[in-house]
């Protein structure tokens, strides 16, 4: 894996926390590791550098990890909706892992964090990224991680037909173009 090549924003209002996944990142050879304090910083970061994946904490003061990517994926004016997000979490409820499920993460990371863990996550993104999609209520990452044969129930959502696959223009493709 080429994580040399890699351009990670981090989110995360914690100092002692960024310091440690700088740390990581570096460990496993990224080389371009952008820092934000709060989802507001993050986006003027990506609105003035490209970003290859982003790693962000849920809970933050100021703009939080949800409303940073609510905004991320939904906003007229956001600098790249398609851009893989990371949702690093300690201590939250399921709720707001749902909340940010549903505003269009595509991985979750647990704290506390291993560099295995964050290694997998980051190769989940690069070799087994998943189509976005539009509905009326939901734009990001298909949250349906597997196709299982076997399963012979009714579908989770009511028409597969309902799944718009977009490309990073927001051209509807068929099947997903975004590769990292």
């Amino acid at each position: 894996m080429r994580f040399d090549l890699l351009k990670v924003l981090l989110v995360e209002d914690n100092q002692h926390m960024r310091i440690l996944l700088i740390e990581m990142l570096r460990a496993i050879g990224v080389r371009h590791i952008h820092e934000a304090r709060d989802g507001a910083e993050a986006l003027a970061t990506m609105r003035s550098t490209s970003i290859d994946v982003v790693l962000t904490d849920l809970s933050m003061s100021g703009l939080d990890g949800v409303e940073f990517v609510n905004l991320l994926r939904r906003s007229p004016d956001s600098p790249n909706p398609f851009c893989p997000i990371v949702m690093i979490t300690g201590h939250s409820t399921e709720r707001r892992v749902r909340e940010a499920r549903d505003a269009g993460v595509n991985e979750f990371l647990a704290k506390p964090i291993t560099a295995r863990g964050l290694i997998h996550r980051l190769t989940l993104l690069i070799e087994n990224p998943r189509p976005f999609i539009r509905t009326e209520d939901y734009f990001g990452p298909d949250r349906r991680r597997r196709d299982d044969p076997r399963y012979r129930g009714p579908r989770r959502r009511a028409e597969d037909r309902e799944r718009v696959y977009l490309d990073d223009a927001g051209a509807d493709r068929g099947h997903p173009t975004r590769r990292l």
